[in-house]
C-alpha cells in the first residue's frame, strides 16, 4: 500500500456531566488527554497529523505541552453533549482542507479508553484498507439477543430478541459484539459519503473485556484507577 495520509484525532470537549473535567482530570498520574496524545505521537509517522478537537482552552493548552498545534477550537454547536462525533470529525476535516491538508483515513482515539495500548492502535491500522469503511475495536457482549435479550411482543409477553430461542447456553449462540470506544480507523471517503452509523464495510478488532472499560461515570473511574496499575502499569 502506498503512503497513507493519516489524521490522529482526539475528541475532548470541556464539559462532562458524568465526571466533571474528566479529560484533564489526573488519572493514575496523567490526564486522559495527555495519555491519548502520547499514544498518537508514539504511533504516528512523521508525515501524519495529530489534532485534539476541543472547545476548551485548558484542554488545548494540555495538548500544546506535547508539541501539538491547536489552531482552532470546536464551535459551540459541536461542544454540547448532544453533538455527534461524526459532526466533529467533519468539522476537523473541513478545517484541515482549508489549509490544503487532506487525509486518507482518520484514527479516532477517545481519551476515555485508558486501557487502550499502542499495540491496539497499530493492530487496528494493519487491518484497515482503503476499500472498507472502518476498522473498529470491539469486545464480546455479555448480553446476547439470541440468548438473554428480549423484546415485548404485541400481546405484552416477552419474546427472544433474535432467533427462535433454541440456545440453552450462551456459548452456543452466535457471538455478538459491542463497540468499546477505544480505536476507530475510518476511511475519509466513506466519512464524506455517509454517517458512521450507515457504514456497511466494517472490520472488527477484538479487545478483551478487562481492557474495554470506557470512563463515563465516577464508578467507572474508581474501578479503572484501581485496575490500571495491575493491567497496564503506571508510567
Amino acid at each position: 500500500m502506498d503512503s497513507v495520509r493519516t489524521l490522529y484525532l482526539i475528541p475532548a470537549r470541556g464539559g462532562s456531566k458524568g465526571i466533571p473535567n474528566k479529560n484533564i482530570k489526573p488519572f493514575c498520574g496523567e490526564s486522559l488527554v495527555s495519555r491519548a496524545v502520547r499514544q498518537a505521537l508514539d504511533c504516528a509517522s512523521p508525515d501524519d497529523s495529530i489534532f485534539v478537537s476541543t472547545d476548551s482552552p485548558e484542554i488545548a493548552k494540555e495538548a500544546t505541552r506535547h508539541g501539538l498545534k491547536i489552531p482552532f477550537l470546536r464551535p459551540d454547536d459541536l461542544a454540547s453533549d448532544t453533538a455527534s462525533t461524526y459532526s466533529v470529525i467533519l468539522h476537523v476535516l473541513d478545517e484541515f482542507k482549508k489549509a490544503d491538508r487532506n487525509f486518507d483515513r482518520v484514527v479516532l482515539l477517545q481519551p476515555t479508553s485508558p486501557f487502550r495500548t499502542n499495540e491496539d492502535i497499530k493492530t487496528a491500522e494493519k487491518l484497515w484498507n482503503p476499500d472498507i469503511d472502518m476498522v473498529v475495536s470491539v469486545t464480546e457482549s455479555k448480553s446476547n439477543p439470541y440468548y438473554n435479550l428480549f423484546e415485548t411482543s404485541p400481546d405484552g409477553f416477552l419474546k427472544i430478541s433474535k432467533g427462535n430461542g433454541d440456545f440453552n447456553r450462551r456459548q452456543d449462540a452466535p457471538k455478538v459484539w459491542e463497540y468499546n470506544g477505544a480505536v476507530y480507523v475510518m476511511t475519509v471517503d466513506a466519512l464524506l459519503k455517509s454517517p458512521i452509523s450507515k457504514f456497511k464495510k466494517i472490520i472488527p478488532f477484538e479487545m478483551p473485556a478487562y481492557r474495554s472499560i470506557d470512563l463515563d461515570t465516577p464508578q467507572d473511574w474508581l474501578i479503572a484507577e484501581s485496575l490500571f496499575p495491575q493491567i497496564c502499569g503506571v508510567r
